[in-house]
């Protein structure tokens, strides 16, 4: 709390960037009760409705459709979205006639066609018996609906503010597991390579310096390919692939650390190697670990977004930022280049807005210049 009290201190941009965090968090958290698509990943796809402009509004019939035998808690719904249970046929006329209705299927602006529907097929044998002009208004009411795209729609017609407030939970998800991955590990090793010198020392700096070697991209293309495409798979390669710039700094840091007076004097007392690690260096390290935690987080956010868009990422139908610009990036020539836009944007605000807070946590914790 004493950090964010900081931060908020700090300049606008400081507090802007906060701001971004904290709103995406929530926007995560609490995506199923925000997004119009409350399906199962907001996977809804009105092929009609491809590709359509921010703002575009349509009428649709609603057909029911026999829902999975799933028996979902009201937290997993929350979490997770519900089954589908309409299907959504846009329409341009609708018209009953004969105990049936007629249905002017729109298929694009230049097309339409006539679909027929019987009533049974509809309503349920409860309402068999009411006369015709309220079995027309029970229709109406219980089976049409609007659809209004916020942020357009992609090329399968589902609505993409639902899909692009997803795709921040799959991006912070990312962030914060390879985060805490590359902390563990370039703690764990940075630490004992700067504390006990000589080969232990050579040996981890051999590790880093072969790692240090193969790009980040490529070294996690070789993990997931090894491991298997999937949302977990991806934690993993990409943690275990970026903690070497952290050990690194934990092992300069260390290094200049120990030589002071007060670890000579925890040594005399006799303390143990791991009390003196754990209890005075790791406390006086912070500073370094949350700057280098904002600066992973950013960079794992691009590296996820980066193999979703090359397809060995987050698979479909799962909604992912990266994904979307892969699935979008053909309409950049187009005048509808805005839905291709739109989670590149995304991505570069957040990316950004972790990069701002890396730098205000470094001058904060920098003793020198307070």
């Amino acid at each position: 709390m004493h950090i964010i009290k900081q931060i908020y201190k700090a300049s606008i941009l400081s507090k802007l960037s906060l701001l971004v965090i904290v709103c995406t968090m929530l926007l995560a958290i609490f995506a199923e009760a925000i997004i119009p698509d409350k399906t199962v990943d907001a996977n809804r796809m009105i092929l009609e409705l491809g590709a359509k402009a921010p703002g575009f509004t349509k009428t649709v019939f609603k057909i029911p459709v026999k829902k999975n035998n799933t028996n979902r808690t009201a937290l997993i719904t929350f979490w997770n979205g519900e089954d589908a249970e309409w299907t959504y046929i846009p329409y341009n006329q609708l018209y009953f006639n004969n105990n049936e209705v007629k249905l002017i299927h729109y298929i694009d602006e230049t097309l339409e066609d006539t679909i027929f529907i019987k009533y049974t097929t509809l309503l349920p044998p409860s309402k068999w018996s009411l006369s015709t002009p309220d079995k027309q208004a029970y229709l109406l009411k219980q089976h049409t609906a609007t659809i209004h795209y916020l942020l357009g729609s992609d090329k399968y017609g589902r609505d993409i503010f639902s899909r692009l407030v997803l795709g921040s939970r799959v991006s912070l998800a990312v962030g914060i597991i390879s985060v805490i991955l590359t902390l563990l590990l370039g703690i764990t090793f940075g630490m004992l390579a700067g504390y006990f010198g000589g080969t232990t020392d050579k040996v981890i700096q051999f590790i880093i310096s072969m790692i240090w070697s193969i790009p980040t991209l490529l070294l996690v293309f070789a993990i997931t390919l090894s491991i298997g495409k999937g949302f977990w798979q991806l934690f993993i390669a990409i943690g275990c692939s970026m903690w070497v710039s952290t050990a690194r700094l934990i092992r300069g840091h260390v290094m200049s650390l120990k030589q002071n007076d007060y670890i000579t004097a925890a040594k005399a007392l006799g303390l143990s190697n791991w009390r003196i690690m754990y209890h005075h260096l790791l406390p006086n390290c912070i500073s370094i670990i949350l700057v280098m935690a904002a600066s992973n987080f950013a960079s794992a956010i691009l590296v996820e977004a980066g193999l979703s868009f090359l397809g060995i990422g987050i698979q479909a139908p799962q909604s992912s930022w990266g994904l979307m610009i892969k699935e979008q990036y053909n309409l950049i020539i187009t005048d509808k280049a805005i839905l291709a836009l739109l989670p590149g944007f995304a991505i570069m605000l957040l990316v950004y807005a972790f990069h701002i807070l890396g730098n205000t946590l470094r001058d904060l914790m920098d003793v020198k210049q307070n």
